[in-house]
């Protein structure tokens, strides 16, 4: 919320405000402005140091320090406050506490006496639930975090017998672009990291602000962050997904300005398992140069009442605040698709997404893959929720040659000794993740033998191989069947 949002709020009817934040000091700090602006008493109160009144100039009162005495000074007080409880969640598990608590409220109603508890995570008993209501803060805007880069330069300077600190424009857009979302103090270590270690501010030092940002965000590892993302370069075929991709980049980064025209939402990847679906997906975030979030959609589920809901949320609230960025949901199917005896949650995971997908305004890309269209609501897959479907089917023989080629390259075999062309025929209904393995295979089998890798030694591991397209052939080939004329082939 905004300082004029929460202003408001304070002068509200609702008697209890809720907000979880790190950032104890920068919360007081604005509450008391917003207090003293409005004419109204401000106090904090906690277990180690008591009740402080901050609009004068006074020693804590240590006489007040247990949850009991807080809560009857409070009830016995004969003029309008604002009382900010810190960290008083364990003490809500008490009856008595929640009772008081509860009777405060409703003799509040009228007037402008507030109770703020203000924690890093509160669980609100249902008792006051209704009587209470949730806020946050804002992360620093634009103007308080060219104030820290420019704190933090003249304090370099001031540090280093008057060394000004190097910059450029475009370097100092990145950073900013790449502590947005942080809390304060989080920000602004990652600016003096940036500055103190060479006195400069530079594109080098953009990747390491992303990490550590990452880090600081992704408390519950819901989300993982892969920044070395593939380039094309290590993507076989797919020509008619990469033109696609190609076509559509500027509009992603808005650096055209079309009337009418939105940001590219994202991308559904069906097809054969092991035929490249996650390597395109890395391919996206390497080829627009954004940071490549995965979402495990197994981890979101927690056997507690609204927890996954909890989880999904906090993990779409990193990928808005590492935005631009893509977020990649691996086999979506695993955790989206509707389950009848899960008590609802797999249905309420769903309209979280489906809301945040129909209401997100972050340059977010999503790319989801999956194996099994008809295991995904069809409301996930519909236009205007991703743009496209795009089908990966088993490589063709071009393609197949190329993945013979990129996987003998990053093993440096000698190639002279490899007819790419052979093994590419022989190797039909085989998928890139399984052409991979051939390789492997066979250096595995050369090593033991200390001899060079040949075509012979890859046709016998294909000889003793059966691809997944014949294990599963009529799973296959009904997938197959599906995706013609419903989806975009990639090649």
């Amino acid at each position: 919320m905004t300082r004029s949002e929460i202003s408001s709020l304070l002068q509200a009817n609702t008697p209890i405000l809720v907000l979880e934040t790190l950032e104890e000091r920068r919360a007081i700090n604005l509450l008391k402005g917003i207090a003293l602006g409005i004419g109204i008493p401000v106090a904090t109160w906690s277990v180690a140091t008591g009740l402080q009144r901050l609009d004068f100039n006074l020693d804590a009162d240590t006489e007040v320090k247990e949850p009991k005495e807080i809560l009857a000074h409070i009830t016995a007080a004969t003029f309008d406050s604002i009382y900010i409880l810190l960290d008083f969640h364990p003490f809500l598990k008490d009856p008595l506490h929640v009772r008081m608590l509860k009777e405060l409220a409703m003799s509040f109603d009228k007037g402008r006496s507030k109770i703020v508890l203000l924690s890093h995570e509160i669980e609100t008993p249902a008792e006051i639930r209704r009587l209470s209501v949730d806020f946050e803060l804002d992360a620093p805007g634009d103007e308080e975090l060219r104030e820290i880069i420019r704190e933090e330069a003249i304090a370099y300077t001031n540090d280093n017998k008057g060394k000004q600190v190097k910059f450029t424009e475009k370097s100092l857009d990145l950073l900013m672009r790449n502590i947005r979302g942080l809390a304060f103090n989080d920000a602004r270590r990652l600016v003096h990291s940036a500055i103190a270690d060479d006195g400069a501010i530079t594109e080098s030092d953009i990747p390491e602000v992303m990490q550590t940002k990452y880090r600081l965000l992704n408390l519950d590892g819901v989300l993982s962050c892969e920044f070395d993302a593939s380039n094309f370069a290590e993507l076989a075929g797919m020509k008619k997904l990469k033109q696609w991709l190609i076509q559509r980049e500027k509009f992603f980064h808005q650096t055209v300005d079309i009337p009418g025209m939105n940001r590219p939402r994202g991308i559904l990847l069906l097809g054969v398992q092991g035929c490249g679906k996650s390597v395109a997906a890395k391919a996206v975030a390497g080829v627009w140069g954004l940071p490549l979030l995965r979402l495990d959609v197994g981890s979101l589920y927690n056997k507690y009442y609204g927890e996954t809901e909890r989880n999904i949320r906090k993990a779409l609230q990193t990928a808005e605040v590492m935005a631009p960025c893509v977020l990649w949901i691996d086999e979506m199917e695993k955790g989206l698709a509707v389950n009848e005896n899960d008590d609802g949650t797999s249905q309420r995971l769903l309209s979280t997404l489906l809301t945040w997908m129909a209401e997100n305004t972050h340059p977010v890309f999503i790319v989801a893959t999956s194996n099994n269209i008809d295991k995904l609501p069809p409301e996930l897959i519909r236009k205007g929720r991703l743009d496209e479907v795009f089908f990966v089917d088993l490589p063709d023989a071009e393609v197949r040659a190329s993945i013979f080629t990129i996987h003998a390259d990053k093993r440096q075999l000698d190639q002279s000794q490899l007819d790419i062309g052979q093994l590419a025929e022989l190797t039909q209904g085989f998928s890139g993740a399984e052409i991979e393995q051939l390789v492997v295979s066979a250096i595995y089998a050369t090593h033991d033998r200390g001899s060079v890798i040949t075509t012979a030694d890859i046709i016998r591991e294909i000889e003793k191989t059966k691809p997944l397209s014949v294990l599963m052939g009529e799973k296959i080939s009904a997938l197959r069947q599906w995706a013609r004329g419903r989806t975009v082939s990639v090649d």
